[in-house]
C-alpha cells in the first residue's frame, strides 16, 4: 500500500485528531488560572478597610508577568508587576487609597489588595486580571463583588436556637426511653429467671417427697405369708 493513497491517509486521520486532543488536554492542564477564593462577594462598613483577595496558579511558571485590578471593568485601580517567582510585585501604579498586601515568594501567588476607607460609591465589581508572557501571553481573571453598608447587620439565630433545642431534648428523650427499656427488660428476665428457680426446686421437693413416701410404704408392707 502506497504511504500517500486514500487508504494510508484515513487511517492516519484518526492518529492526528487523537495527537490533537492530547495537545489540547495538556496546554487546559498547564494554563494560567486566577482566583478570588471560595467565595465571590465581600461585605465592608463604610469608612472602613477591605480585603479584595486574588491569587494566580501556573504550573510552569512566571517570567514579567503583569497583574491589574479593575473596578467595574474599566477604571484601574491597580498595575503591577512581577519579573519572576524569585522576586516581589513592583508596583507600577495603583489608586492612591488601594493598598498591595500580597506575596509571591511564598507557596501562593498573592496580588491581593486592600481598599482603605470604603465609601458607599465603592460598592461594585473588582476584577483580577493576569498575563503570563511564559505561556505565550496567556490571560486570565477572575471577578469579586463589594457590598458597602452602614452597619452590620446581626444574624437572629432565635430559630436556629429553638430548632437545635427541640431536637437535642427529642434526642435525650429517645435515649431515656431506651434506657428505661432495658432496665424493664432486665426486671423482667430476672424474674422470670427467679420462678424457673422456684418451679424447679418445688418439683425437686415433690420428687423427694414423694419418693421417701414411697420407700416408707415398702418398709412398712406385710411379709408374705
Amino acid at each position: 500500500m502506497a504511504p500517500g493513497s486514500p487508504t494510508a491517509r484515513h487511517r492516519a486521520a484518526p492518529r492526528l485528531l487523537a495527537a490533537l486532543l492530547g495537545l489540547h488536554i495538556f496546554a487546559i492542564a498547564f494554563t494560567l488560572e486566577v482566583s478570588v477564593g471560595k467565595t465571590n462577594t465581600v461585605m465592608a462598613l463604610n469608612n472602613s478597610n477591605v480585603l479584595l483577595p486574588c491569587i494566580f496558579i501556573t504550573c510552569i511558571g512566571f517570567q514579567d508577568l503583569v497583574f491589574t485590578w479593575y473596578f467595574n471593568s474599566t477604571e484601574l485601580i491597580y498595575h503591577g508587576k512581577i519579573k519572576s517567582k524569585a522576586t516581589e510585585p513592583i508596583r507600577i501604579w495603583s489608586n492612591p487609597r488601594v493598598e498591595f498586601v500580597g506575596s509571591t515568594t511564598k507557596k501562593e501567588n498573592n496580588i491581593s489588595i486592600v481598599l482603605n476607607s470604603v465609601e458607599f460609591s465603592d460598592a461594585g465589581k473588582y476584577t483580577c486580571h493576569v498575563k503570563n508572557p511564559k505561556e505565550k501571553n496567556a490571560q486570565h481573571n477572575a471577578t469579586i463583588f463589594l457590598t458597602v453598608v452602614h452597619k452590620m447587620v446581626e444574624t437572629d439565630n432565635t430559630v436556629t436556637l429553638i430548632i437545635v433545642g427541640v431536637v437535642g431534648g427529642l434526642i435525650g428523650l429517645l435515649i431515656l426511653f431506651m434506657l428505661i427499656k432495658r432496665v424493664v427488660l432486665f426486671i423482667i428476665k430476672k424474674t422470670q429467671d427467679g420462678k424457673k428457680e422456684c418451679l424447679v426446686s418445688s418439683s425437686g421437693n415433690d420428687n423427694t417427697e414423694n419418693g421417701l413416701a414411697g420407700s416408707k410404704a415398702e418398709q412398712k408392707a406385710p411379709p408374705k405369708a
